[in-house]
């Protein structure tokens, strides 16, 4: 049995019944080291046991029910579409945040890469806490300890209300704060995020593949461009067989190999007016 290991604790003993903590005598006399805590060391074992540390509680986690795990793929999902160069979304990162605190965020983005300054890997830089069927004060608590381990910004999705808030801490009081609601035609913008993400596509089930289609399409995704592209291709030649004017198989290859959709569109403008198809591409 591990000494060093936080005391265990009966979150749930029963009608009547008290629910003393039990350790080892060791435990309290055990010397801390004062030196700052790595974000990758825990006092937990990531992927073998479900506990998280709040504010020196032990507290046992549970899968998720089904809102919350829906909810939290569809957000992975938009995220992942969104983010900038250089940066990852991770699900359920533990995060050593000071000795009284080792727990998950649901969702989170993370530079790529190890922190120079420490040597681990980089803090999350967003954090997104799914709040369905476990009571707000969960994220509540949170949410500071995060803020104040260099986490950027902290988000709340609270799934009944249908409601996305950020975490405003009180100026001058680290513990305190509160959770300010985002409108749903709002955008959250950051250095992680190539293109902001719609907060209303956050709580709408439906408009989430559209909201990504439209991510990787600003962003430039090489497989929409492509599918972009042949789509100009075609309606050139749509054009030109409608007019008349069908190409040779030297001109049709060449419409059909193009990829810069600058030029596409300025062919297809031409396609209305030229009086032979070898006029489109002489540019």
């Amino acid at each position: 049995m591990d000494e060093n290991r936080p005391p265990y604790r009966l979150h749930a003993p029963g009608a009547g019944v008290s629910a003393p903590s039990y350790e080892l005598p060791a435990y309290r006399e055990a010397p801390r080291p004062r030196r700052r805590l790595r974000v990758d060391e825990h006092e937990i074992r990531p992927e073998l046991e479900r506990r998280e540390m709040i504010d020196g509680e032990i507290l046992q986690t549970f899968p998720a029910e089904l809102e919350h795990a829906v909810q939290n793929g569809d957000l992975d999902y938009l995220l992942r579409a969104h983010l900038a160069k250089g940066y990852r979304v991770a699900t359920d990162l533990v995060t050593r945040h000071d000795r009284r605190a080792d727990f998950a965020s649901d969702s989170a983005v993370v530079r790529d890469g190890i922190d120079p300054s420490t040597g681990s890997r980089h803090r999350e830089e967003l954090a997104f806490e799914i709040v369905s069927e476990q009571p707000k004060s969960m994220a509540t608590r949170k949410a500071p300890t995060m803020l104040k381990r260099g986490v950027q910004r902290v988000f709340a999705v609270f799934v009944k209300k249908g409601v996305v808030a950020e975490w405003e801490p009180d100026e001058g009081l680290e513990e305190k704060g509160r959770w300010v609601e985002l409108a749903a035609d709002a955008k959250i913008s950051h250095r992680s995020l190539a293109e902001p993400l719609p907060v209303g596509a956050i709580l709408d089930a439906a408009s989430v593949d559209d909201t990504v289609a439209r991510a990787l399409d600003a962003k430039g995704n090489p497989v929409i461009r492509e599918i972009r592209a042949k789509e100009k291709a075609e309606a050139i030649l749509t054009v030109l067989a409608g007019r008349g004017l069908p190409p040779d198989d030297t001109v049709r290859r060449l419409i059909l190999g193009t990829t810069d959709l600058a030029t596409l569109e300025r062919w297809l403008l031409k396609a209305g007016t030229v009086s032979s198809p070898e006029e489109i591409v002489e540019d």
